[in-house]
């Protein structure tokens, strides 16, 4: 490496499927840059001791599950959206020492959604209830919906991302319902029926999408899965209205983090087509995430 080299890397267990690698690289690629970014397994409880451990040839660390609580802690310093998110996806090593915690989950999901869409969006039932449910819930309350259905198999698990939602200065209606096996179409029928929901946000792993569930969510208005591996999936496959996939999610909080890490603006459409190359070549030889 140069004495301009940085090295930046994703976190998370597991993470080898993880598609940031090639959009970071192909944003250093782009700009000719002589960095390395790369996928490092960090299970549970270890980001502290790991981010500890690092010299000063780092510059940044995307986080990914299960850790983004564990970001959230190990941060020095938090900007107003990771304070906000209450969970960090994105750590920048500063030069002095000290690491900033922040998260791009939250914007990236504006920028997604509107990329897609402009229709006004009021309500919203949300799929599971974890980190990146309460970020994308936090960006839907922030492009105007006031009332959020939060669909989680364990209510309990969901209390941080609806105390989350409830924190936020609009003051939105947030409703955690259960989601039980054998129940799915009662359940988020019973969401739908409380109004003409305006989005409905996938968290929930393809392999979880049960024909119930696909069956009763194919007419929603506008679907955002944050799922981008394997794709299509069956959400979004049978989806008939406005599609906001989790590639478009990892493309725009990738890009947030390349300049973030980097001080210059990323090359979007450059990163973008790098993503779209990857999946479809995972999808010719039938690799998974």
């Amino acid at each position: 490496m140069t004495s301009s080299s940085r090295r930046c890397a994703v976190l998370g267990d597991p993470v080898a499927h993880s598609l940031s690698p090639v959009l970071h690289r192909a944003g250093y690629a782009e700009l000719g840059l002589d960095w390395s970014y790369e996928a490092r397994r960090v299970p549970a409880g270890a980001l502290a001791g790991f981010v500890d451990r690092l010299d000063a040839t780092w510059r940044g660390l995307s986080v990914t599950m299960p850790l983004k609580h564990e970001a959230h802690a190990r941060a020095d310093r938090l900007t107003p959206v990771a304070r906000t998110a209450g969970v960090v996806n994105t750590l920048v090593l500063a030069d002095d020492g000290t690491v900033l915690g922040d998260n791009t989950d939250l914007p990236g999901a504006v920028a997604a959604v509107r990329e897609r869409t402009d229709a006004a969006l009021r309500h919203a039932v949300i799929l599971g209830g974890g980190a990146t449910a309460t970020s994308v819930g936090l960006a839907l309350v922030g492009l105007g919906v006031t009332t959020v259905d939060l669909l989680v198999r364990t209510p309990e698990r969901a209390a941080g991302t609806a105390a989350a939602l409830r924190a936020h200065p609009a003051e939105p209606r947030v409703h955690v319902l259960p989601l039980t096996p054998g129940d799915a179409d009662a359940a988020v029928g019973g969401a739908l029926d409380q109004g003409a929901a305006d989005i409905v946000v996938s968290t929930v792993p393809a392999a979880a999408q049960t024909a119930e569930l696909v069956e009763r969510l194919r007419d929603a208005t506008c679907l955002f899965d944050v799922v981008y591996d394997p794709w299509p999936t069956p959400l979004a496959k049978a989806a008939r209205g406005v599609v906001v996939s989790g590639l478009d999610l990892l493309v725009h909080q990738a890009a947030l983090q390349f300049t973030l890490f980097t001080g210059e603006p990323a090359p979007l459409a450059r990163m973008r087509a790098a993503g779209e190359q990857a999946l479809a070549e995972r999808s010719r030889t039938g690799a998974g995430a």
